[in-house]
């Protein structure tokens, strides 16, 4: 298993379990320092790391009239204004080869989406930052196609990265989350993230835009940390119902410090 550092002492691959949280997209910023504040405190009390994660854009939204978010220009200052207040590393989702190097500036972790994750141009942009590169599999992949994508970072000369499970199509409006996933994808000798909240999306269910069973994702992350996995990801809200993206799938911060504590102790078991 490559282990792959961040800073602040996170590795993927290694002990103890890396959690990524934050809201779907950058808000305003006052709401975003909120929610960064608690959830470093959170992580801080717990003794886990942790990366803060927001996107600037949501360039997939279903519907023209959806709240995309700041942009670049904004959304970075956001981003930085965190990563230099609470001394904590970032993730943010990049969708053209130009955002790799301007994001790389700020994020120690770049991101590439599930839809865009065989795009070459993109993965070998990110790469050549440097930085570590998550990359989410596409619903429409399986988990030994991944090594494709890997192929294509490593030849670009990273060898940072990192995979993320967020579930696979079946059917319409609907995606199931294999557990098999993770063990295959580690088997290629990187760490692998489960998406707890991603998984339970249902694209496009909701007619302009993706409905979802957040109920679910914390039974979800219970079974990924149990099954094997280096790290958690999960999009948090103070009061998801008011959730500009995603509202369906954000678990409430108010439900995160019994669900992390429950993850922390599977994952010390099973390790």
């Amino acid at each position: 298993m490559n282990k792959v550092k961040v800073r602040n002492g996170i590795v993927f691959g290694a002990k103890p379990l890396v959690f990524i949280a934050g809201p779907c997209v950058i808000e305003s910023p006052e709401v975003t320092f909120d929610l960064a504040g608690r959830l470093v405190k959170l992580a801080s009390l717990l003794g886990v790391p942790y990366i803060f994660k927001a996107s600037f854009d949501k360039a997939n939204r279903t519907s023209l009239t959806s709240y995309r978010g700041p942009g670049l220009t904004e959304g970075l200052a956001v981003l930085k204004e965190i990563r230099d207040r609470f001394n904590v590393p970032v993730l943010t989702d990049i969708h053209e080869p130009s955002q790799a190097e301007p994001v790389a500036e700020v994020c120690e972790v770049l991101q590439i989406p599930a839809f865009l994750c065989r795009q070459t141009d993109l993965l070998v942009a990110a790469a050549k930052t440097g930085r570590v590169v998550n990359v989410k599999k596409g619903q429409f992949l399986a988990p030994e196609d991944m090594v494709n994508v890997i192929d294509k970072i490593r030849a670009s000369g990273n060898d940072r990265i990192v995979l993320t499970e967020r579930g696979a199509s079946f059917g319409y409006h609907n995606l199931v989350a294999d557990m098999r996933s993770l063990l295959i994808m580690r088997e290629e000798g990187v760490p692998v993230v489960f998406d707890a909240t991603h998984s339970v999306q249902r694209p496009g269910g909701a007619g302009k835009m993706s409905g979802g069973d957040g109920r679910w994702a914390p039974a979800l992350a219970r079974a990924a940390v149990a099954t094997g996995c280096d790290g958690v990801f999960m999009e948090t809200h103070v009061n998801p119902e008011q959730a500009l993206s995603d509202k369906a799938n954000a678990i409430a911060f108010k439900d995160l410090r019994k669900l992390w504590q429950t993850l922390i102790q599977i994952h010390e078991l099973v390790g």
